[in-house]
């Protein structure tokens, strides 16, 4: 009996002799000859031979591959995004080697260091911001007998070193407050 394995879901697939290897895949559905992987290259940016060797499968998806999956088609459609690194736009004009390492300097006294959403970088804690009875209006739900938090609470503001996305957070003393209020709220 000879043995595949699928490069998709790597489940290993053995095949009856007399039936043989079929071209998809019994349990995943994907094909399995049509199995695409890009291949990056670091170095010189100047290679653009290597490049183009490693990109073919754009080639495909522009020719309308009929032969491949449904996901491999999925993915050959859409362009790799642009950088969401706002700070690789700096590159050339800033020293991003010193950047870096101050923002390194600064994420070790940090207690917290959050993860930005948008892009993984690390958020440089910015620092506090007070929310006041001003221009806050506070949810009411049917539940409570009061707003989840009220006013004034002040909230931890980071910055990512990345794409400069901004995230806040409660801080401690407000977080002990607002598990306080929601445990004693009754049903």
């Amino acid at each position: 009996m000879e043995t595949t394995v699928c490069p998709w879901c790597q489940t290993e697939i053995v095949w009856d002799e007399e039936i043989g290897p079929e071209e998809n895949c019994p349990y995943c559905h994907n094909e399995l000859k049509g199995y695409r992987s890009l291949s990056i290259q670091i170095g010189d940016e100047d290679d653009e031979e290597g490049t183009e060797e490693s990109m073919d499968w754009e080639e495909d998806a522009e020719e309308g591959d009929e032969s491949s999956s449904f996901w491999a088609q999925e993915d050959m459609q859409h362009q790799l995004p642009p950088s969401i690194r706002t700070l690789d736009k700096f590159e050339e004009s800033h020293d991003l080697m010193n950047y870096e390492e101050s923002v390194e300097k600064i994420l070790d006294e940090q207690e917290e260091v959050p993860e930005c959403p948008k892009c993984r970088d690390f958020m440089v804690l910015a620092g506090a911001q007070e929310i006041t009875g001003q221009g806050f209006v506070p949810t009411q739900f049917s539940a409570l007998n009061a707003p989840v938090i009220q006013p004034p609470f002040r909230v931890n503001v980071y910055i990512c070193t990345g794409c400069f996305h901004v995230e806040t957070n409660l801080m401690e003393e407000d977080r002990l407050r607002m598990v306080d209020h929601l445990s004693r709220q009754k049903s």
